[in-house]
């Protein structure tokens, strides 16, 4: 008959097998930790069998579990819960999987909705810097291709709410250029349809005009060429589309030339989707415009948007009990 903590090892060598390394990590640790209360409760894992475990231990370890954030503790009950099904499952023990769902359940604590936060007013900076910026026609080729394209690069971010990889992924013939609109797959391999301000398709075609001869000798139809190209000594003179790594580094390089070293971090591509889908809601004050400009499955994530600045809670604060009253008076 199999102790607890041989059938704890047996659970752990069998996450290793299916997980990623940090995920059988994590769940060490909580197995670790699961054990040290049952240590506390005069529970030796190693004699115990493991038969004689119980589900309300359960309750002893969502209890012990409060001095840790509230993601750390789903995290360890989900491991602990894998756990049960796990002895449940290979006949080491009768195990009420339905109770230990249930005890989890009751006893886990909801993470607190947080709202996106985004330095908008950093972005709006940014992206005058970059529409104002001085692109010299006698500057090398590499060089003023590149600020062009992170110009095009940003604004675009900005103003279709594309998710980075989606920007990465866009090709020439993807775009409509009459219309402003280009039909991507989406999230959830869904297809959608994006639509491009007057700004973006201008900063596109800048872009794309300084890099024309580059187009040119490729050999390839313009429509299969990337929109965003690379354009260092790896590429040469081939036209290769940029990497999600790349965006990620374009918006870390523009963040500190524009507002310095202290500033990097606080700023990511995703940040320009907030931007965007803020941008919608606080013009038109509609959410589901907001929702399907912004290709959200659900409502629910569109409505996190839907909140207001303290300058906006004050101004509407002191509009009905400051002018209010005084206008009593």
């Amino acid at each position: 008959m199999k102790t607890i903590k041989v059938a704890a090892e047996a659970y752990l060598d069998s996450v290793k097998l299916s997980r990623s390394i940090n995920t059988a990590l994590t769940y060490r640790h909580a197995i670790n930790f699961y054990i040290r209360v049952l240590e506390v409760h005069n529970i030796d894992i190693q004699v115990t069998p493991v038969t004689k475990l119980n589900e309300d231990t359960l309750i002893w370890f969502a209890n012990d579990l409060k001095v840790f954030s509230t993601a750390t503790e789903r995290l360890y009950l989900t491991a602990i819960s894998g756990f049960f099904e796990f002895i449940s499952a290979e006949n080491l023990a009768e195990i009420n999987l339905p109770r230990v769902h249930i005890l989890i359940r009751q006893r886990a604590r909801r993470p607190g909705q947080r709202l996106p936060q985004f330095p908008e007013q950093s972005i709006d900076i940014i992206i005058n810097a970059m529409i104002n910026l001085s692109i010299n026609p006698s500057q090398d080729d590499q060089d003023r291709m590149i600020d062009f394209r992170d110009r095009a690069f940003l604004v675009t971010l900005a103003d279709t709410g594309l998710r980075v990889h989606e920007a990465c992924n866009l090709h020439r013939g993807d775009i409509d250029w009459n219309e402003g609109h280009a039909l991507i797959i989406g999230k959830g391999n869904r297809q959608d349809v994006v639509r491009f301000s007057q700004r973006s398709i201008k900063t596109l075609r800048d872009y794309l005009t300084s890099r024309s001869s580059l187009d040119g000798i490729s050999n390839r139809p313009l429509p299969s060429l990337p929109l965003f190209a690379r354009h260092d000594k790896g590429a040469g003179s081939k036209v290769k589309p940029i990497t999600t790594t790349t965006g990620r580094n374009i918006v870390t390089a523009r963040v500190e030339e524009i507002l310095g070293k202290e500033a990097v971090g606080t700023i990511t591509p995703h940040s320009f989707r907030h931007y965007f889908v803020t941008r919608v809601l606080k013009s038109s004050g509609n959410l589901k415009l907001a929702q399907e400009l912004a290709r959200h499955k659900n409502i629910a994530v569109t409505q996190r948007y839907a909140h207001l600045s303290n300058d906006e809670l004050d101004k509407g604060y002191y509009k009905i009990f400051e002018e209010g009253y005084n206008k009593e008076e």
